[in-house]
């Protein structure tokens, strides 16, 4: 059964993970999407204000969206999400990393016109295995209300 609005209360929702970033990956995203210096070459990256070799924000992001697939998404009466209201990196993504996701559900609220669906607030934060925050984010997601999700039969 998919997961419904009335399945998120406020409070912890969860913790996913881990996963595990490899240098290959760091730099394959980075030569397809961020090609900057600090992302592709560790000589090159000595000498940027990350010190090294780094992943890109936009990758740290995706890896994000990944573990919520992984985690819940994908088994959630989704509608999607109306954008983001806040991506803050804090930092960096190094080769290596074994990252954990945490979701807080700050507060649903139903569609006032359209009742059989409703928002999710939510606050999410990826440390990597020290306890290291990377990366908070703030976003709204769509959601069906559990009277109205249509269960896939085949």
């Amino acid at each position: 059964m998919k997961l419904g609005l009335e399945d998120f209360t406020p409070g912890r929702f969860g913790t996913f993970g881990p996963y595990h970033v490899s240098k290959e990956e760091l730099i394959a995203f980075a030569a397809e999407f961020d090609p900057q210096p600090m992302h592709l070459d560790d000589e090159a990256a000595r000498h940027t204000l990350l010190q090294g070799l780094a992943g890109s924000g936009w990758h740290l992001c995706s890896i994000m969206m990944r573990m919520m697939c992984d985690g819940f998404a994908l088994r959630t009466a989704s509608l999607g999400s109306p954008g983001v209201d806040e991506v803050k990196w804090l930092a960096p993504l190094r080769p290596g990393d074994e990252l954990m996701l945490d979701i807080d559900i700050l507060g649903t609220r139903i569609s006032a016109s359209k009742p059989d669906r409703g928002f999710v607030q939510t606050a999410n934060q990826i440390r990597n295995a020290a306890g290291t925050p990377l990366l908070t984010s703030r976003f709204t997601l769509i959601v069906s209300r559990r009277d109205a999700i249509v269960e896939n039969v085949s």
